[in-house]
């Protein structure tokens, strides 16, 4: 239950922190699709950057030598 809140709390930040760093007005119409376009690509990186540093942690070597 704690993972999941703060799973919440990430994706709340990271949309504040994106409709302040971009000036959005989301009551604006426009400006509500910049901010979907915006999020699903933040959302698309940060998937793409979990995937790179797992397969980089599934390839290390583990065992001492």
């Amino acid at each position: 239950m704690k993972f999941l809140i703060l799973i919440l709390m990430i994706f709340t930040l990271s949309a504040l922190l994106i409709i302040s760093n971009n000036n959005l007005n989301l009551s604006n119409e426009d400006a509500s699709k910049s901010f979907l376009n915006l999020y699903l690509n933040w959302l698309d990186k940060t998937y793409q950057n979990s995937q790179t540093t797992i397969g980089n942690v599934i390839t290390l070597n583990w065992f001492p030598e």
